[in-house]
């Protein structure tokens, strides 16, 4: 088995050459044949048998796990974050004979910050119970909770404001999805509510800092709405969805009639 180490060692040496070169396709196919050497070593999970070299192991599977999740970070893969993730996660929580990872909280507040991105407020809040009290203390993990805190109580300038803060050189790439969730539902608001709003109202309620950021995102992601006469109007994309009519008096008249087979039955 100590063979076995010595590959799988070695192969991860060629990784971390390939990921410090930037080189991510090769780290991606070395990746995958590291994951297979591991599945023949017996002592990581789910079966945590004892073996000659148990630490040595764990500590080795641990290290490519976490290189896992960054390389998935850097190549834009949120598949491939949730799914190494989710492998890495044990070797936290029950992996207890392992000294403490350098890596364990930024990646766990980085999973975080992907659940906010997502949407997933439930899974954010399950997965933010189950660290130990003393965890909210480090910065990444506080990054991650404050964002929280000001995206549910609306204060988007501080959820874009945050970028410029990030604990971890990781954090970026979901920072700009976050900054793009963000925008993305002023908009949403913006249109339900104005017909149309001048330029620099429009620019400073998505938060841009110049009227070519606002003219780029409306080109790119609004493209129903139209810039005219120094106003951003919305009433294009009003029109494209039509106001589906509720049939209140089939409603009512379907209720009435279940009410009078109810006393029947009764």
């Amino acid at each position: 088995m100590d063979s076995k180490i010595t590959e799988v060692s070695q192969m991860f040496d060629r990784f971390q050459a390939s990921f410090m070169r930037k080189d991510y396709d090769t780290c991606d196919r070395l990746l995958s044949q590291l994951k297979v050497l591991l599945t023949e070593f017996k002592s990581l999970p789910p079966l945590f048998q004892e073996t000659p070299n148990n630490i040595r192991e764990l500590t080795l599977a641990r290290h490519i796990y976490e290189y896992a999740v960054i390389l998935s970070v850097k190549i834009e893969d949120q598949d491939a974050f949730e799914r190494d993730f989710f492998q890495l996660k044990p070797y936290y929580t029950d992996a207890r004979r392992l000294p403490p990872s350098a890596e364990e909280y930024p990646i766990l507040g980085l999973n975080l910050l992907r659940l906010l991105v997502q949407n997933r407020i439930a899974e954010f809040h399950t997965e933010l119970e189950l660290l130990p009290p003393n965890a909210l203390e480090n910065p990444c993990i506080k990054h991650a909770v404050e964002l929280e805190q000001s995206f549910m109580e609306g204060a988007y300038n501080c959820v874009l404001s945050a970028r410029q803060t990030v604990p971890h050189e990781t954090y970026v790439y979901f920072m700009d999805l976050l900054a793009k969730t963000v925008r993305d539902e002023i908009a949403g608001c913006s249109e339900k509510t104005y017909d149309s709003l001048s330029i620099k109202d429009a620019r400073q309620m998505l938060l841009f800092s110049s009227d070519q950021e606002l003219s780029e995102y409306i080109k790119e992601e609004r493209t129903e709405w139209e810039i005219k006469n120094g106003f951003v109007f919305f009433q294009r994309s009003k029109e494209s969805t039509p106001c589906k009519e509720i049939p209140s008096l089939q409603l009512i008249n379907q209720t009435l009639s279940y009410a009078r087979e109810l006393e029947r039955i009764v």
